[in-house]
């Protein structure tokens, strides 16, 4: 095995265990195999030359390579109300372990991307293609296991992470989403359209679980919230002793507009 892929899935293997405690990679592989892992990738960037840079890169190198490795469906997004620079946050599906393993090597062996790439790979040192990248490594949820795209009309989407105190109370959240309260059946009939849940497996702020959702303006945006509060099933959910308040320690949302070749 070359010493990067072993690395890899060393630091995958060991990850799997913190947050699967007792089950080998490949049981977990086995058993979980129709629900996808995304890398969430954000960009923090200087200026608008760095972020015509990152753009161009994934427009025209990224993603169409992306999709040629079989990871369709690739979303790309600014800030809706940048603080500064915006910041670029991009969404790759991947339907296996095995898939995000390789991605990189696969890239670098296509001769179109490198092509097409050349400018963001061999930015000068004195300009980079940006100022840092951020990447989490999520697993979708079992009741929502693979992405789903809302459509190309116009809209607008919401990013929001629920960070738990510990990996129980972060469990028994992500409980709350699937067999426990349902809370997806709960978005999807008041018509938020989610695009995906998923549980963080590698990244920041661990445990948490991140999802996004999708509103035609900020007036449908406000208006669904408001009914999600007032729904009957989620007060049952949100009152019950099973379910308390203090298994979710601080939610974070950005409010995201896709770019015009984003592909969710």
């Amino acid at each position: 095995m070359k010493r990067r892929s072993f690395v890899k899935a060393s630091i995958l293997t060991g990850a799997a265990s913190a947050v699967l405690p007792g089950i080998s990679m490949g049981e977990t592989s086995s058993k979980k195999s129709d629900q996808q892992l995304y890398e969430l990738r954000v960009y923090s960037l200087k200026n608008d030359t760095q972020q015509k840079l990152v753009e161009d890169y994934l427009q025209n190198a990224a993603i169409p390579a992306l999709n040629r490795l079989g990871s369709k469906n690739v979303g790309v997004f600014t800030e809706l109300k940048p603080d500064g620079q915006t910041r670029i946050f991009v969404l790759i599906p991947y339907n296996s372990i095995d898939d995000f393993l390789k991605v990189q090597d696969k890239l670098m062996a296509d001769s179109t991307y490198m092509q097409q790439a050349s400018a963001y790979l061999n930015a000068p040192l004195a300009t980079p293609a940006y100022d840092r990248i951020e990447s989490s490594l999520l697993q979708a949820f079992i009741d929502m296991p693979k992405l789903e795209t809302p459509g190309e009309q116009k809209r607008i989407f919401e990013l929001r992470r629920y960070e738990s105190p510990t990996e129980a109370s972060g469990k028994k959240k992500i409980e709350m989403f699937n067999e426990g309260g349902k809370e997806i059946g709960i978005f999807k009939r008041l018509g938020f359209k989610p695009v995906f849940f998923s549980e963080t497996l590698i990244g920041t702020f661990r445990p948490n679980l991140v999802y996004m959702i999708t509103f035609d303006d900020m007036d449908a945006h406000d208006r669904l919230w408001k009914a999600f509060g007032n729904d009957p099933d989620w007060k049952r959910i949100s009152t019950s002793a099973e379910y308390p308040n203090e298994i979710v320690s601080h939610i974070t949302s950005t409010m995201l507009v896709p770019a015009s070749y984003s592909q969710i």
